[in-house]
């Protein structure tokens, strides 16, 4: 049997996309660290990257391409499953919509020689830090020589079942993001966001959407096998495929037609 080359190829950039994303990416730490936004120098006006991103897919996160403005299959199927008129299907739908996640270009105060990390957060950040730029008291706290440095407060979820909680303040002082050339220099030449997040083909997301709706006849043989009741498995995999009928004709009807 000969090696599946574009198989092992694919794992490759995995794994080195999930390097480039650890090296790139900047997450809060418990308790409160420093950082400072500073300009997206591939989009200079705005500093504020809105990414997003299918979760409930594939077994790993996959940007979405409406991201940039481009079509994206997933997205297809989801607006056809919620315009069948069956609300099983509007929340199915729903479901595997993108959700958005907002990234900024920041350095870390105390590892400035780390040079631009990418901090991802939610809508609640993302409207507080735009309600504090939009306030003439602060106006731009991305400017590199009268910005403004952030400290972010991270506390870990206490228990199961709670979450997280991310705080901010920014500081009233103005402060130029840095005086040494080295760490300016760094600034200047970050990477892009999709160095770190790869757009995906169209038909790389039509894959991982039809491999989601039609699950690896290996993984049915497994089932098969580790099953002592053959007519219990039919039973049960002829319920699952009559519960998915709509959606499933939904999909063909995107696919085939």
């Amino acid at each position: 049997m000969s090696l599946n080359l574009d198989a092992i190829k694919a794992k490759l950039n995995q794994l080195n996309n999930t390097d480039n994303r650890k090296q790139n990416l900047w997450k809060p730490e418990p308790g409160k660290t420093k950082v400072r936004i500073v300009p997206y120098v591939h989009r200079k006006e705005n500093p504020f990257i809105e990414l997003y991103f299918h979760y409930d897919i594939a077994k790993r996160s996959m940007l979405s391409p409406i991201s940039f403005g481009n079509p994206d299959p997933i997205v297809e199927f989801a607006d056809k499953l919620k315009n069948t008129g069956d609300k099983e299907d509007w929340l199915a739908g729903r479901k595997i919509e993108p959700k958005m996640r907002t990234y900024v270009p920041v350095i870390v105060r105390g590892k400035e020689s780390e040079g631009v990390k990418f901090w991802g957060f939610g809508r609640t950040i993302y409207t507080e830090l735009l309600s504090i730029i939009s306030d003439p008291d602060y106006g731009d706290i991305t400017d590199l020589m009268s910005g403004h440095d952030i400290d972010v407060e991270f506390t870990p979820a206490e228990a199961a079942g709670q979450y997280p909680k991310t705080a901010i303040r920014v500081k009233p002082n103005v402060t130029p993001a840095t005086e040494d050339k080295d760490v300016a220099q760094k600034i200047t030449s970050q990477s892009k966001i999709t160095d770190i997040f790869p757009e995906p083909t169209y038909e790389e997301l039509e894959n991982a959407l039809k491999e989601w709706m039609n699950p690896s006849d290996s993984d049915d043989a497994d089932v098969n096998t580790n099953t002592s009741d053959s007519n219990t498995v039919e039973t049960s995999a002829t319920t699952s495929q009559e519960k998915k009928t709509d959606v499933a004709d939904a999909f063909n009807d995107l696919f085939n037609n």
